[in-house]
Formats: structure tokens, C-alpha cells, sequence
């Protein structure tokens, strides 16, 4: 037993707290309609956005509280590092895919992303939703057509 708990050992991802850097206190700050939403199927839902800015989403090593489109009993993080074109689920790279002249890095400038890579929080969640880090302080998800920008609290 204990040889074979030191042999699955490296497999197991781990974090140290100071690792950790996306536990804390979140607070969603604004919305914005995403780029991706070409206004073709529906409008976004402005009464959901509405309900979510304001509101506060607590990351904890094995949860994420607050309010029901974004809570998670169960978490299983990894945390990448992200390429444009992977933000969002993928969306900048999808609309490249429809249409060259879509660049997914200057999109991602315009939602406030400067770089070329991101940390991002995959959070193994059900909801499917992602936090990518445009800094230290500030994240972002995508919900139903709208991406929302986070600020840590202290």
C-alpha cells in the first residue's frame, strides 16, 4: 500500500497555498456582451448579468461559493497557461476559424487581456466555466454570451 501511494504520488496535482494565487474572495465588478455574440439567435440575457455584477464568488481549495450559475460543490482545478485563442473556452479561436481576419490576440486586448499567454483556472466544474487572469487582482469568465470581469478582495 504505501509503496504504491509513493508511485501515484507525482500524479497527483498539488498546490501549495502559495501556489494558490486564484483562492480568495472575488468580486464581479462589471459585464460586458462578448465579442463572440453576433446578434444573430437572441440578445444576451441582461437580467442574468444584472443579478451577477456586484455579487461575490469565494474560491476555496475545494469549493467555489456564490451565486448559482457559478457555485461548485466539487472542484478539480488545473490551472494553464492559456494562448488567445484558448480564452473563453476556445471562443477567440473559434471565430478566427469562421473568419480569418479575426485576430484572437487583438480580440483579447479589447476585453482587456495585454500579452500572450494567461493563467487560467480550469475548474473541472459541471458549469464549465474557466477564470482567466488578466493580472494578479483581476480575472474574467465567460456566461451566456457576456464576460464578466472579477476584482480580489482583501
Amino acid at each position: 500500500m504505501t509503496i504504491a501511494a509513493l508511485i501515484l504520488a507525482p500524479t497527483i496535482p498539488t498546490a501549495s497555498p502559495a501556489d494558490a494565487f486564484y483562492l480568495g474572495t472575488w468580486k464581479i465588478v462589471s459585464a460586458a456582451v462578448a465579442p463572440w455574440w453576433d446578434g444573430k439567435d437572441h440578445k444576451p440575457d441582461a437580467n442574468e448579468m444584472r443579478s451577477l455584477v456586484g455579487k461575490t464568488v469565494t474560491i476555496t481549495p475545494k469549493s467555489i461559493l456564490g451565486p448559482r450559475a457559478v457555485a461548485c460543490a466539487s472542484v478539480r482545478y488545473e490551472v494553464k497557461d492559456y494562448p488567445a485563442d484558448m480564452l473563453f473556452e476556445g471562443a477567440f479561436g473559434e471565430m478566427h476559424a469562421r473568419d480569418k481576419s479575426a485576430d484572437p490576440a487583438k480580440i483579447a486586448a479589447s476585453v482587456g487581456f495585454r500579452g500572450s499567454r494567461w493563467k487560467t483556472l480550469e475548474t473541472g466544474c459541471a458549469i464549465e466555466i474557466n477564470y482567466h487572469f488578466i493580472d494578479p487582482t483581476t480575472a474574467a469568465f465567460g456566461l451566456n454570451d457576456y464576460i464578466y470581469t472579477l476584482k480580489k478582495q482583501p
